[in-house]
């Protein structure tokens, strides 16, 4: 049985709501940003209420900034006001956007995101190549490897859960071989992955496996230096910026960046995508026979399935649906609403395998586009083609209820039989 969230868009009243914040702005959206579980199809289906009439596209959110408990923030819910964050650099920094961090009493920042343009680019140009599609393109047979093994384990069982034996398993190992990790290192690596972004707010979990994971990044680091390899590790620490060696934070800030999205967000989507299909049987069928349809099927997939709302810090004041906002406000691009703005999507709650333009905020936007976005849809397009060519019609265990939250959460068990 579905589980609905209750929608609350009531004014609440907050001991610490900063003056120039209206009162009728302050709204608990805690039942858009992923802390309740739901169990039906769309998780994200009650955020239509955010494009009600009468309804502000600009809100106020208290306690909802990533790694700065208390810190609240203005959140834009139409997909015009988002591109506008994303895209206006002059406006909008990502300074400690990526503030993990912080729990542990460090200040670099997470490279690229944490730098703007015109730096953020020198980075940028570093890591390009590695990302760019026709690098990714060479790594095809080794994902189609990958899954391949992890599919052959399980497909005359009739059974597996798609979440914890398949989907947070096949992209974390491309990923250690991209970078030059150890194989051998990969539940330890979920394990730290789990409890930094999957803690229940359990902060001091969280913070004793961020001190364990940097130092275990620092040292490997280190190794690297002495011994270079050919991986994209080895291309880090002797690789310079703007004509010079990076330093060590710039270093740990790189390397650690890329670790936290290398773990979960194809991770994630996947598991998202085979739940949507196991409730969807035609869907299902329709892709079966129309693997063509994938490359922009995955891109409808994505949009329906966005994981991460982003945060900016504004730069300066400036005045918003006759408002201030001020310098150093936070400011949330709720995705989890701009995917479905009527607006720019037509029928936005449809899946539309063939959608077209299909603009969605999934990997973000702007200069601050996603580096790893051709990577994640190479993985996610071979694991859709082989779990389809090899597994027959699949549907959720009559006994299981999987669980979705509407945010980076997502399912952490899709339990399937066929």
């Amino acid at each position: 049985m579905a589980t609905s969230l209750k929608v609350e868009l009531d004014p609440i009243e907050i001991p610490n709501r900063p003056s120039h914040v209206p009162p009728e702005l302050v709204i608990d959206l805690r039942w858009a940003f992923g802390d309740i579980p739901v169990s039906y199809s769309d998780p994200y289906k009650e955020t239509d209420a955010l494009f009600a009439s009468g309804v502000s596209p600009l809100l106020w959110m208290p306690n909802c900034v990533a790694g700065q408990p208390g810190v609240g923030a203005w959140v834009v819910t139409h997909y015009e006001d988002i591109a506008r964050v994303y895209q206006d650099a002059d406006l909008f920094s990502t300074k400690g956007a990526a503030a993990f961090q912080k729990m542990v009493g460090e200040t670099w920042d997470c490279i690229p995101l944490g730098k703007d343009p015109p730096e953020h680019t020198k980075y940028r140009l570093l890591l390009n190549p590695h990302f760019s599609p026709k690098a990714i393109a060479l790594l095809d047979d080794k994902i189609r490897a990958g899954v391949r093994s992890l599919i052959d384990g399980f497909a005359d069982s009739g059974r597996v859960d798609a979440a914890y034996e398949f989907a947070r398993i096949y992209p974390v190992r491309v990923f250690l071989d991209l970078m030059g990790f150890p194989a051998s290192m990969l539940e330890q690596f979920l394990r730290w992955e789990k409890a930094i972004l999957h803690n229940d707010g359990d902060i001091a979990s969280a913070q004793k496996a961020l001190t364990e994971l940097l130092a275990y990044l620092r040292d490997l680091i280190g190794q690297e230096r002495q011994n270079p390899g050919p991986n994209l590790l080895g291309k880090i620490v002797t690789g310079e910026v703007d004509g010079r060696p990076m330093d060590d934070d710039e270093v740990i800030g790189t390397v650690f960046f890329l670790w936290l999205g290398g773990l979960d967000t194809v991770a994630s989507t996947t598991s998202l995508i085979l739940r949507r299909l196991a409730v969807n049987p035609q869907l299902q069928q329709t892709l079966r026979d129309n693997p063509d349809m994938l490359p922009e099927a995955i891109e409808e997939f994505l949009r329906v399935h966005p994981l991460v709302n982003s945060q900016r810090v504004i730069k300066k004041d400036f005045e918003w649906y006759g408002h201030t906002l001020k310098a150093g406000d936070w400011i949330m691009c709720m995705n989890t609403a701009g995917n479905f703005d009527p607006q720019e999507f037509e029928s936005p709650r449809e899946i539309k395998l063939d959608r077209q333009p299909n603009r969605h905020f999934s990997l973000a936007g702007g200069p601050h586009r996603c580096l790893g976005s051709h990577l994640a849809r190479r993985e996610l397009r071979v694991a859709l083609e082989e779990w389809l060519s090899r597994i027959p019609q699949f549907r959720l265990a009559a006994d299981e209820e999987s669980l979705v939250w509407p945010g980076i959460k997502a399912a952490r068990h899709v339990v399937l039989e066929w």
